[in-house]
């Protein structure tokens, strides 16, 4: 995982969070030589970032998603891959991408 913002340390604010010593260790773990804090603020910018409405949702290539999973969307979504718009319970397709995000596709995106 890459840091999204790189910036300065020393233009950072401290900010302390109370985590539990497993969940620490277990971030430790996952992030290797990069640390877990630069881990933490990527999932944070990450999480900004997909919640954002004014952020849209970029298109990504087909050979970037990893699996996809059928649902049901329950919201108007736009396919990451063709930009068609999957209406409301519509049958649609959850793409979990090579960066471990999930995305919408439509069901015919996919298609072989």
């Amino acid at each position: 995982m890459q840091t999204l913002h790189q910036i300065s340390t020393t233009e950072m604010e401290v900010t302390s969070i109370r985590l539990e010593r497993e969940l620490k260790e277990r971030l430790k773990e996952l992030a290797g030589n990069q640390g877990y804090q630069a881990l933490i603020r990527d999932v944070l910018w990450q999480y900004i970032h997909s919640q954002s409405s004014s952020a849209p949702r970029s298109q990504i290539a087909r050979q970037e998603i990893r699996a996809s999973v059928p649902a049901i969307a329950q919201q108007e979504e736009k396919c990451v891959l063709t930009g068609k718009r999957i209406h409301p319970q519509e049958s649609m397709l959850l793409g979990l991408t090579a960066k471990g995000g999930w995305v919408p596709l439509s069901v015919e995106s996919m298609a072989a």
